[in-house]
């Protein structure tokens, strides 16, 4: 399929029966991916719907689900994230995430056009939506602080790795758009096909780790000095 076989619309109160199918597909990808990803209510995704602040995408020919993504606001309005973006496993691969990850951006820069953007990724393919957009990857310190924010995190897996690190580090690469002070899209889009290999290798290293933090025996111990002398030689 191609992107124009799609609607991707605003979505509105007239799209809220979907809310559910959609969190039920959130929750199916987190099991698939073996990732973190917060979970989500239908009521709170309703209510982003009826706010005028998520994007949802239907096939023209069938009128059936296929992606949405929400926005959320934090710091007083100074920061937005583009949050929750799923495509319906039977439309991926089609350039459809792409698509709404641009329709979701513009709508954030037409509510709020002096917030910076930003978001938490594990993915080297969202990594590549946000550079093309104009997002640059950035430490955790450039985010919003907000608690509230950070609360989000609670029912994702890697919670607790986030926490020993302070909310400085943890599985997901921060990106951020600055519309105060940003390179072009053109920009850094070039700098991502430059550096796509070395951010290859940092998510996967990064999950490499998240694998043996979770082990607590001897045999662990050993993995973990592999790992780092690995990087000491390697990086």
């Amino acid at each position: 399929m191609q992107q124009n076989d799609f609607l991707i619309i605003p979505a509105n109160a007239t799209h809220v029966d979907f809310a559910q199918i959609i969190c039920d597909e959130y929750e199916s990808s987190a099991k698939a991916r073996g990732t973190g990803i917060a979970k989500r209510s239908p009521d709170y995704v309703k209510q982003k719907m009826l706010e005028g602040k998520s994007i949802i995408a239907f096939e023209k020919a069938t009128g059936i689900w296929a992606g949405f993504c929400y926005i959320e606001t934090w710091s007083h309005g100074e920061y937005v994230a583009n949050s929750g973006l799923i495509v319906s496993p039977q439309y991926r691969k089609a350039g459809l995430a792409k698509s709404i990850k641009a329709e979701i951006f513009k709508l954030s820069r037409k509510l709020y056009p002096e917030a910076k953007i930003f978001g938490l990724t594990t993915g080297l393919a969202v990594m590549k939506i946000n550079s093309d957009l104009g997002y640059e990857p950035v430490t955790y310190s450039e985010l919003t602080q907000d608690d509230a924010f950070w609360a989000g995190c609670k029912s994702c897996v890697n919670y607790d790795i986030l926490m020993s690190k302070e909310r400085k580090n943890c599985m997901c690469t921060a990106m951020l758009y600055d519309p105060k002070d940003h390179y072009q899209p053109e920009e850094t889009a070039e700098m991502f096909r430059e550096n796509s290999k070395v951010y290859e290798r940092w998510l996967r290293i990064k999950q490499t780790w998240r694998g043996i933090l979770g082990k607590k025996n001897e045999a662990a111990g050993k993995e973990k000095k592999s790992l780092l002398m690995s990087l000491f030689l390697h990086w």
